[in-house]
């Protein structure tokens, strides 16, 4: 059994395939031609419009800053219930600490 290993494209080889097709050229032939599956023209036309030329910063996987902003505001949310709960033990440790004097 061999072990297969993910493949990562260029941001020049990404643009060329999309230059490609927008110049007419059938997707189902470029597919063939550059050997890669019709799903990924979708993802890179999306990621292509979305994000301009920031689009495919990487090995492959563009890390925006929305995903980082994305990922900040979840620590922060995680955070900020921590910090509640402690607050709330701490609020009981003081309580019963008051009701033992």
């Amino acid at each position: 059994m061999t072990l297969r290993t993910r493949r990562e494209f260029s941001r020049e080889f990404k643009l060329q395939v999309l230059r490609e097709i927008e110049s007419g050229k059938p997707t189902a032939e470029v597919c063939r031609t550059h050997q890669i599956h019709p799903n990924c023209i979708p993802k890179w036309r999306k990621q292509l419009t979305q994000y301009g030329d920031k689009a495919f910063a990487g090995n492959g996987n563009a890390y925006t800053q929305e995903a980082k902003i994305a990922e900040l505001e979840r620590l922060i949310g995680q955070q900020a219930i921590e910090i509640d709960f402690l607050k709330k033990v701490a609020a009981r440790l003081e309580q019963l600490r008051s009701e033992t004097k």
